[in-house]
């Protein structure tokens, strides 16, 4: 079991028949909840946030340890535990997550904190993110998302719903909402300030204003925004690798790896001759915390590829999970004279007739370019990682050659 982060006792759990398969997507739309969340716990300095980290840190442990016990009944013969091991491997390397998300949890729940000149340079251009319990008397309770067509009408998305001790992952149109339900509301702070007093009954108080990071404590700032990214894109491509069995995402996820140390040994340096000239040094503590907990989520991906990169192949559980989706993650590399060079990316959306998004560019002069407002113009030599249908991921190819 993963580290104990929370109040309660580790809960006692028994096997019961279950899916594999199914365990293995909840635990990888957990951990990239985990990660969300946990950051944006951080940067709001949100203690119910990261309340709701820890339970689904405990909600990850017996995930885990139910799909321990599923594969170890799978493994009949020799051929099969081989295949097997991967996933194995799989479900460890998703509980690491889950520990790092509450390490960083922890920043604000052990209040060590951090710089406010961090949080104010870390929080620019990041949507609001917030925990909201559905009052009894709320015009949303009983309704359906599509029936209150919040994101539409304020830009806020319902990213998670907690109802007692089940989550409700990735909520879909017909999802309902019930009074007594904690959900995780996300979206242009204007919406949020608007949704939230309809869907709680109690007012929306907005993060106060904070002076930017400077000089060396600006640099640090800078190295950990770029860490949390990659980690969080070299998460998203392990999945992939795995699902798809696609080694060329596996190598991208090494090369996400390497860069994140090399990110961190330059973030701690900044971050120590930032102490310095710090009022008070003991303040940087959670940025160091921050550092470690985000290098261990990149570590944890590339462990998420071990068995694609030894080459042990994919076992049919998995390749069920895949069969169940058109969506795909791909790599393509931009040759010269292709009709995809000199292509705008603006907010991640690239400027052709096909139905895909940019996640990262891989530039060899400059390194990784990544985030939810990726904007640039795309150049012959770049490495693209994009999602979308696998009809639109062919054209996308044939148009990057």
């Amino acid at each position: 079991m993963g580290r104990f982060h929370g109040r309660r006792p580790p809960e006692t759990v028994s096997y019961e028949p279950a899916s594999v398969k199914d365990l293995l997507v909840e635990m990888k739309d957990t951990a990239e909840l985990l990660i969300d969340l946990s950051y944006s716990a951080v940067l709001h300095a949100s203690p119910s946030v990261a309340r709701e980290v820890v339970e689904l840190e405990h909600r990850m442990d017996v995930l885990q340890m139910r799909a321990r016990m599923s594969l170890m009944l799978a493994a009949r013969n020799p051929n099969e535990a081989e295949t097997l091991a991967p996933v194995l491997g799989v479900v460890g390397a998703a509980d690491k997550v889950s520990d790092a998300a509450g390490d960083i949890a922890k920043i604000v729940l052990e209040e060590i904190g951090l710089p406010d000149a961090m949080r104010g340079a870390l929080t620019e251009g990041v949507e609001t993110l917030v925990r909201g319990t559905v009052a009894g008397d709320s015009p949303y309770d009983g309704r359906t998302l599509k029936d209150i067509d919040l994101e539409s009408k304020t830009g806020v998305r319902v990213i998670a719903i907690r109802r007692d001790d089940d989550w409700i992952l990735n909520p879909g149109p017909r999802t309902r909402l019930n009074g007594g339900d904690v959900t995780l509301l996300r979206g242009p702070e204007t919406g949020v300030a608007e949704a939230y007093p309809i869907l709680t009954g109690e007012p929306f108080e907005a993060d106060e204003p904070v002076e930017p990071a400077i000089d060396d404590l600006e640099r640090a700032v800078d190295s950990i925004v770029l860490m949390k990214n990659l980690s969080e894109l070299a998460v998203d491509l392990a999945y992939g690798s795995v699902l798809f069995d696609n080694e060329e995402l596996a190598e991208e996820v090494s090369n996400l790896e390497i860069e994140v140390d090399a990110l961190q040994s330059r973030f701690e340096a900044w971050t120590l001759r930032a102490a310095k000239a710090a009022e008070d040094p003991v303040s940087l503590r959670g940025l160091i915390h921050l550092g470690v907990a985000t290098e261990e989520i990149s570590d944890a991906a590339l462990e998420i590829t071990e068995g694609v990169i030894r080459d042990i192949g994919v076992h049919p559980v998995v390749e069920m999970a895949v069969k169940e989706s058109d969506e795909i993650i791909t790599r393509t590399r931009v040759g010269r004279g292709s009709d995809l060079a000199g292509t705008r990316v603006a907010s991640g959306v690239p400027a052709t007739e096909i139905a895909t998004s940019v996640l990262a560019i891989r530039r060899p002069e400059e390194g990784w370019l990544v985030g939810p407002d990726l904007d640039t113009t795309v150049r012959a030599g770049d490495v693209i990682i994009s999602k979308g249908t696998r009809t639109s991921a062919a054209e996308f190819a044939e148009l990057a050659s």
